[in-house]
């Protein structure tokens, strides 16, 4: 039987996905200065940015659209928290395969 990763003991699942709880503490504008600087390589000279749509501004752009799942964790079904909580356990483990 696998043992859990101590760097992830912190992580509840009352959020009902551990990806949920990772990204929680962390604001939109972090998140996306952070996908700035992993993907700006040491060969690009120009500033990148990259612009992180907040939920908010999502429902703002799209109103009455309920399919924000996606991008919230908030899957509609049992099934979605357990593919999305698999696939990220493949990720940590570096196992390239299908979570269902």
């Amino acid at each position: 039987m696998m043992r859990p990763d101590p760097k992830f003991s912190n992580l509840s699942m009352k959020s009902g996905t551990l990806v949920k709880d990772i990204y929680k503490p962390f604001c939109t504008e972090l998140i996306s200065r952070k996908i700035s600087s992993l993907l700006k390589s040491g060969d690009i000279n120009a500033d990148v940015e990259i612009v992180f749509q907040s939920i908010e501004g999502l429902h703002e752009a799209c109103p009455g659209h309920t399919g924000d799942w996606y991008f919230t964790g908030n899957y509609p079904t049992p099934g979605g928290n357990k593919v999305v909580n698999q696939s990220f356990i493949n990720y940590i483990e570096g196992r390239n395969v299908r979570a269902y």
